[in-house]
C-alpha cells in the first residue's frame, strides 16, 4: 500500500510558478497512475490533472492546460505538478492521489491519498 505526502505549497502573486511535489513510499509506486486535485473552501473537490504508470498518458482539466505540467520520476517515487501562470482562481488546498494501474478523472477512482498542501494565489 503507497502512502504520499505532498509539498511545495505556499503563497504567490498572480502570474508566479509553483512546483508541488508528491512523495511516496511503498514497493508499488510504479504501478500506479497519479493525480492531482483540489480543493478551494467552499467547493468540491476537483480533478486537476493525472499521469499514468509510464508516464505517457497524461490529461488536464481544462483551466489548466498550458499552465501546469505533470511529470513523474519512478526512481525517486516522486509525482510533480508544475503550475506556472498561476490565478488566484488557482487558489486551493491541493492533494495527491495514487490510482492502480489506469488514468482517471475520478475522485473515488483513487485508492490512496495525500494530506494536502495549501497554494494560494494572490491578486
Amino acid at each position: 500500500q503507497v502512502q504520499l505526502v505532498e509539498s511545495g505549497g505556499g503563497l504567490v502573486q498572480a502570474g508566479g510558478s509553483l512546483r508541488l511535489s508528491c512523495a511516496a513510499s511503498g514497493r508499488t509506486f510504479s504501478n500506479y497512475a497519479m493525480g492531482w486535485f483540489r480543493q478551494a473552501p467552499g467547493k468540491e473537490r476537483e480533478f486537476v490533472s493525472t499521469i499514468s504508470w509510464s508516464g505517457g498518458i497524461v490529461y488536464y482539466v481544462d483551466s489548466v492546460k498550458g499552465r501546469f505540467t505533470i511529470s513523474r520520476d519512478n526512481a525517486k517515487n516522486t509525482v510533480y505538478l508544475q503550475m506556472n501562470s498561476l490565478k488566484p482562481e488557482d487558489t486551493a488546498v491541493y492533494y495527491c492521489a495514487a490510482r492502480r494501474v489506469g488514468t482517471s478523472r475520478k475522485i473515488s477512482d483513487y485508492d490512496t491519498w495525500g494530506q494536502g498542501t495549501q497554494v494560494t494565489v494572490s491578486s
